[in-house]
């Protein structure tokens, strides 16, 4: 087993052999597409990649003449180019409602973002060949997708933030189970929800941390983000308290093997699993709000719209919370962007009122 100082490199591993037992079930030359994307891709993104052209790959021996009654494995790269616009938009309504072949059991229902993602790893695929000169065609290129609906950013408001906290701190709400742990787990819970509150870090970011990345001389940790570029993010004093606290806390659990350098565990003295934390966050907002469907990357949300509502620069909220792309963040925070807009109507006056002129 790797080192715990290497977990992240662990993760990328285990990810790594992920996909390549994913590309058994994928045509040959569909490795020569992911070895082209490894170097701008995460591990994580190349397997959502290899199970939406599994997908695509299904349908295919079904449903396209030329692919029709052969096994994926067979499949020669020319035999895209017999694929014409029509196949794919029937592909697109396909992924509507599908079975998974093999358990009759197993549906799968997409909507729109669905729908768009998988024909996004199509086109890539395509567009891959067809650049390189290795197909003639490109009918993905072809496709129109489906127009996404903008969905409302949900968020805590200041009110709602400050009663998490305190039922998090309290836990006079919790079921009588879950009252049973709490006392064990609060001070690591509040940190938690603290940390996500009061940085935007993301979920992932947050269990990927090791005790020697929370700096407490500079208050800053030093996290991974997507697509492995490393920073520090920078925190206030709530949050140094909350840290604070559980570092002291921390020092006297012994860990599992393996997960010695985890800076937060589980009550199994393990590194906290992505599904854990996302449970965790989900018991404390039930007690605050049951019309919210709250979650890590709501609390990420939260902290974005405080940080814009407090600066209002967008270019500095992009970058703390890690956008690549200015533009994620302006559809985040759009409606923000548009309460500023109001404010600044009266801000420059372009002659004096009445009354200003008569008080001079």
């Amino acid at each position: 087993m790797i080192k715990n100082k290497d977990w992240h490199e662990q993760v990328d591993i285990i990810n790594t052999l992920k996909l390549r037992e994913q590309l058994e079930s994928l045509p040959p030359f569909a490795r020569t597409f992911f070895r082209s994307i490894e170097h701008n891709t995460t591990s994580r993104t190349r397997i959502a990649y290899a199970y939406d052209l599994q997908v695509f790959f299904a349908f295919a021996v079904d449903n396209i003449d030329a692919f029709r009654g052969r096994q994926v494995q067979e499949l020669t790269l020319d035999m895209l180019d017999s694929v014409k616009l029509l196949d794919l938009e029937n592909y697109m309504d396909y992924l509507k409602y599908y079975h998974c072949k093999g358990k009759a059991d197993w549906t799968r229902v997409n909507q729109e973002r669905g729908i768009m993602r998988k024909m996004s790893s199509l086109k890539s695929f395509y567009h891959y060949f067809y650049r390189k000169e290795m197909i003639k065609t490109d009918p993905a290129a072809l496709v129109v997708l489906p127009k996404i609906r903008e969905k409302e950013i949900v968020r805590l408001d200041v009110d709602e933030v400050a009663r998490l906290l305190d039922e998090a701190e309290s836990g006079e709400k919790l079921s009588g189970r879950q009252k049973a742990f709490h006392e064990r787990t609060k001070t690591r819970d509040m940190a938690i929800l603290t940390l996500f509150l009061g940085t935007g870090i993301r979920v992932s970011e947050l269990v990927g941390l090791d005790l020697d990345d929370v700096d407490f001389r500079n208050a800053g940790i030093h996290i991974h983000r997507k697509g492995g570029k490393e920073v520090v993010v920078y925190f206030g004093d709530e949050v140094e308290e909350a840290l604070v606290l559980y570092k002291a806390e921390r020092r006297l659990i012994q860990a599992q093997k393996g997960h010695e350098n985890a800076f937060f565990l589980s009550l199994q003295k393990k590194r906290m699993s992505v599904r854990s934390v996302e449970n965790l966050v989900k018991k404390y907002a039930a007690t605050v709000t049951t019309l919210k469907n709250i979650t890590p990357h709501k609390l990420r949300s939260t902290y974005g719209t405080s940080l814009y509502q407090e600066t209002g620069d967008i270019y500095l909220v992009a970058d703390v919370l890690g956008h690549s792309d200015i533009n994620t963040t302006r559809r985040h925070y759009a409606a923000i962007e548009d309460q500023h807009r109001r404010m600044a109507r009266n801000k420059v006056r372009l002659r004096e009122s009445d009354n200003e002129q008569t008080k001079q």
